[in-house]
């Protein structure tokens, strides 16, 4: 099973810290950890979620995930950790992954770093939000987002790092994202970071990226001259 663990550093080599890990949050799987009963209600509980993930409307979940946040809010339930420091997870914005995995594949550190239940968990998060929300086969900005090419290209090139076929994942995941993306102008109309990766990648000549100083970040994103701009100009 995962275990959370808080204010840890380990004898991992992958992680540093100057405060001692304070504010650290490291999820670690660990097979022998809990009772058979107890492994086995997890993995229940992780195919009950799946098997019904096309029961789950929007609105509905939108709603139940504002209760609970209101809840945690008014009541202060939000345990604080052993450290000191309240936890929160960041798990919104759907452009955080692939980057990561791209770096550990060009480094050769993908394997490495990645386990098999690594691999597994970050799949099953990318094939989620594929179906639940975005049915047309691709992935938006966060989890509530309407597709795009950004995350469309990432989320691709993310499933086919960690050993997915150009028809694999569940469901066709690879063949769906692919035709969206094939759909709405190809990988070329990406913003300018969906270029940047796929240059870093080595899959897109740099060339095709525009040099972008970083001052023009701070324009507003309704400019057309802005990097996120969707474009096949961009």
């Amino acid at each position: 099973m995962w275990r959370l663990k808080i204010a840890e550093g380990g004898n991992n080599p992958y992680l540093y810290s100057t405060n001692n890990f304070v504010g650290r949050q490291t999820w670690e799987f660990d097979p022998n950890y809990g009772t058979a009963e107890e492994r086995e209600e997890v993995e229940q509980a992780r195919l009950h979620f799946w098997n019904h993930r096309h029961q789950v409307k929007p609105t509905s979940d939108v709603l139940w995930r504002m209760q609970f946040l209101r809840e945690k809010q008014f009541k202060q339930t939000i345990p604080q950790a052993d450290d000191g420091h309240w936890p929160a997870e960041n798990a919104g914005l759907l452009y955080f992954m692939p980057p990561l995995v791209i770096c550990l594949y060009i480094t050769g550190h993908l394997n490495s770093v990645f386990s098999a239940e690594h691999r597994k968990e970050t799949l099953r998060y990318l094939y989620c939000h594929q179906v639940i929300k975005n049915e047309d086969g691709g992935w938006g900005l966060h989890i509530e987002g309407d597709s795009t090419m950004f995350c469309t290209t990432l989320s691709y090139i993310c499933m086919r790092l960690l050993g997915e076929g150009p028809d694999g994942g569940l469901d066709g995941a690879c063949t769906k994202a692919r035709k969206w993306i094939l759909d709405h102008g190809t990988a070329t109309a990406n913003p300018s970071w969906g270029k940047t990766w796929l240059s870093v990648l080595g899959v897109s000549e740099w060339g095709g990226s525009n040099p972008m100083p970083p001052e023009f970040w701070i324009i507003p994103s309704f400019m057309p001259i802005h990097p996120g701009i969707n474009s096949l100009d961009s």
